[in-house]
């Protein structure tokens, strides 16, 4: 199903050519968080119960079998190892859900997009209110896990709380490439195909639960093309409290990551929106 809708102009006709992004992108985030305002405490479990549940499981399970990982040269306790990787998990599945199955509901089903574009916002301003929203609820969820882990000492602060800016930015890369794929699929159904093809690898094989320094070299590079492998590297070194070069090389990554992406799901997006 693909849903086309038209812009009211503000001097009364119905189209408006080229309407380009604006502040008011932030009235739609502020939409999406008063729903949230109204459901948190519905949201607030899983990234609450997940780390306690994930970090049970391989710490009895795994971690008396693992003992330690690599990194970059010394060894770190497995569930140490881990507990990073976790956040950046949460990192991802935050972003890239919200802004997958919650925007294509809004923009199908409950017709919350048609509404908005009956206002003098663009549909670059709804489509960015979006993804800003779903990299608002990596941080938010972020920091949740992150408390909750708090009392094992696997964040060492205060460096660990460039963290949180990392779920912004991780949010956005994520959020954006989500709402590439809200733009292209013919229903939501559809959705299994990138969780499966995209985002199952990426939980697998990007140093979430096991150092890619043990892949082999064909692999580790293909890990280095994903960016769950840059949130991860790059959560782990301020989990450690290594503010090393490295970090710099994940950002940097991140961000021209989110300038291709962005701008590309705006324009896919507004192609499936506007007639």
């Amino acid at each position: 199903m693909v849903l086309k809708l038209t812009e009211k102009d503000p001097s009364g006709g119905m189209r408006r050519p080229a309407p380009r992004l604006s502040r008011r992108f932030v009235r739609v985030w502020q939409r999406d968080l008063t729903v949230y305002r109204k459901i948190w405490k519905i949201s607030l479990l899983p990234p609450l119960l997940e780390p306690l549940l994930y970090l049970a499981a391989f710490g009895v399970g795994l971690s008396g079998l693992v003992g330690a990982m690599p990194y970059r040269g010394t060894t770190v306790p497995y569930l140490q190892f881990i507990a990073p990787g976790l956040l950046a998990i949460n990192i991802m599945q935050n972003a890239f859900f919200e802004n997958t199955y919650g925007s294509f509901v809004r923009m199908v089903y409950q017709k919350t997009f048609s509404a908005i574009l009956s206002t003098p916002l663009s549909a670059e301003d709804v489509i960015a209110g979006e993804i800003a929203w779903g990299a608002t609820k990596s941080v938010i969820a972020t920091a949740i896990m992150m408390a909750v882990i708090l009392p094992f000492g696997f964040v060492s602060y205060p460096e660990g709380l460039l963290i949180l800016p990392l779920a912004l930015l991780g949010g956005l890369a994520f959020g954006a490439v989500a709402m590439t794929f809200t733009a292209t699929i013919p229903s939501i159904d559809v959705f299994n195909l990138p969780t499966f093809l995209f985002v199952t690898p990426m939980f697998f094989f990007s140093g979430t639960f096991f150092s890619t320094e043990r892949l082999p070299h064909w692999a580790q590079l293909v890990a280095l093309a994903l960016p769950l492998t840059h949130v991860a590297e790059a959560a782990r070194a301020l989990a450690l409290g290594r503010l090393e070069g490295r970090v710099l090389w994940n950002v940097a990554y991140l961000v021209a990551f989110v300038g291709i992406f962005f701008p590309l799901s705006l324009r896919l997006m507004r192609r499936r929106l506007i007639e």
